[in-house]
């Protein structure tokens, strides 16, 4: 990958100038290397907007270059593109999604020209703009009074055809399958079973399966296996598995960064590596999960 890189040096006294510069990179999207070294990706379109600046640089007696970098190897390139990282953007609009009130269309307006501003200067798109932007999709449903149950293509189905049943996923589960796991025993089937596969093709017929290729239950368009659970029994909007299904997320697909994904990913780390078999494994992590919907229950009380 090529990049534009502005290097601008101002007189100390021209602040407004200094300013104004300023706000024409940060409209651009454009990355700090250093202190007076702005990037922007290689394109003619870029290249025209910094030769503006460069010209405004140059009328209130600044100095101003343009020059092409590439990264000396594929490690530095890495860290050139890691400098247009807009993961933090989208987290503060997702959350503003998240509490968003449809039935106000303003608000709901002026969170999508957000979004669109934001994806414009979304040069290396990846996970956390699919979120915002399945995110954001969602609110306008229900702005629009438009059926949930379909999106990204999930059925919504009755809980009460599946209790009392086995449920199947891959042995030494990690935070999906262990979140998938306790979403089912604690929220859709109480009496639930679980065979841990060390060959998800030796699946026993009559089990539920989830989390690997070709069963009942996985990964659809984006949503990992936890956050398709939640759809599929009409668990989606419950406020508690909402912050949970961004955990389990982030630490399995990655996308918008989750302050307390760091901490739980490190207890479920311990818990593996002390469990005896995954029923135990389980066990533990269904006591974080509960301890977790706990906090936040207790955490939305206070805030109401």
């Amino acid at each position: 990958m090529r990049f534009l890189a502005l290097f601008v040096t101002l007189p100390t006294q021209q602040s407004a100038g200094r300013m104004r510069v300023w706000r024409a990179l940060r409209a651009l999207g454009s990355a700090t290397l250093r202190d007076g070294v702005y990037l922007l990706p290689d394109s003619s379109a870029h290249a025209q907007a910094l030769g503006s600046i460069a010209e405004d640089v140059k009328s209130v007696e600044g100095t101003a270059a343009i020059y092409c970098l590439d990264g000396r190897d594929e490690a530095q390139g890495q860290t050139l593109m890691a400098l247009f990282d807009r993961q933090g953007d989208y987290a503060g609009l997702l959350k503003a999604i998240q509490a968003a009130n449809p039935a106000v269309p303003k608000a709901v307006r002026a969170l999508r020209r957000e979004f669109s501003a934001l994806a414009a200067i979304d040069f290396f798109p990846g996970e956390a703009q699919r979120q915002a932007e399945e995110a954001l999709a969602l609110l306008q449903a229900r702005a629009s009074g438009e059926p949930l149950d379909a999106a990204g293509g999930i059925r919504r189905l009755a809980g009460a055809d599946f209790q009392g049943r086995t449920w199947a996923t891959r042995h030494h589960p990690w935070v999906d399958r262990l979140a998938s796991a306790w979403l089912i025993q604690r929220h859709i089937d109480p009496r639930a079973r679980f065979v841990w596969l060390a060959d998800p093709r030796l699946c026993p017929p009559e089990a539920v399966g989830f989390d690997y290729d070709g069963a009942a239950f996985t990964h659809v368009e984006g949503r990992v296996t936890f956050e398709v659970l939640a759809a599929s029994f009409g668990l989606a909007d419950v406020p508690a598995l909402v912050r949970i299904a961004a955990i389990v997320h982030f630490l399995d697909v990655g996308g918008v960064p989750v302050a307390e994904a760091a901490g739980i990913e490190a207890v479920l780390a311990g818990a593996r590596a002390t469990a005896a078999n995954d029923d135990q494994l389980l066990g533990e992590a269904c006591r974080l999960f509960d301890h977790l919907v706990t906090h936040y229950q207790e955490e939305q009380a206070h805030d109401g």
